[in-house]
């Protein structure tokens, strides 16, 4: 598979979710546990910021320190923690590349070519709305690329009390991209170790 070009990653927005309760890290905000010597957002900016052309974070906590590592830092619309769908709805206002790459605050490993993977595949076919990576044993929904004329639907979806994500992509044309040679990248630090 062809990569894209360096210019092609000025149309993507890249949009890391921070904004989860924590419970499996004794309900702190994710984001700021510490991981060799930094905390976990720090990793994952340094790893999508040479991706994108722009970076939000959205979190529900500690938006003030959350600046520190990106301009742009959103908070759910949505009261009690509505879950990672919430958190890129109200990212939506500031979206406006034409593609969207998301990823969570708890993948400091995640590859370097990620965007360059997922969106070869969207521009190979103009009518997905999403793509997402597969380490050839799970989908990893929040690890995406998509398209920013498929996000109309997503307010619509989340009115109805539905939040998982894969559900919400039933609703879209999408496509696993393989990343079974990369399979520790996606490895998720969200457990007290």
């Amino acid at each position: 598979m062809q990569f894209c070009q360096t210019d092609d990653l000025s149309q993507i927005t890249g949009l890391i979710l921070a904004g989860g309760k924590g419970r499996r890290v004794d309900y702190r905000d994710k984001g700021l546990v510490p991981w060799l010597g930094k905390p976990l957002i720090a990793h994952v900016c340094e790893r999508i910021r040479p991706q994108v052309a722009e970076l939000i974070i959205s979190c529900n906590r500690n938006p003030d320190i959350y600046k520190k590592y990106a301009v742009t830092v959103v908070e759910d619309r949505r009261a009690n923690f509505q879950g990672p769908l919430a958190g890129l709805e109200a990212a939506l206002p500031g979206i406006s590349t034409e593609y969207v790459l998301v990823t969570t605050c708890d993948t400091p490993l995640i590859p370097g070519d990620l965007a360059r993977r997922l969106l070869a595949v969207m521009q190979e076919d103009p009518a997905l709305d999403a793509c997402f990576a597969h380490d050839g044993e799970r989908a990893h929904y929040l690890c995406s690329c998509m398209r920013n004329s498929g996000l109309y639907t997503l307010s619509s979806f989340l009115d109805t009390g539905e939040r998982a994500v894969h559900r919400w992509y039933r609703e879209k044309r999408v496509a696993a991209v393989d990343f079974s040679d990369c399979r520790e990248a996606f490895r998720n630090f969200n457990q007290m170790e």
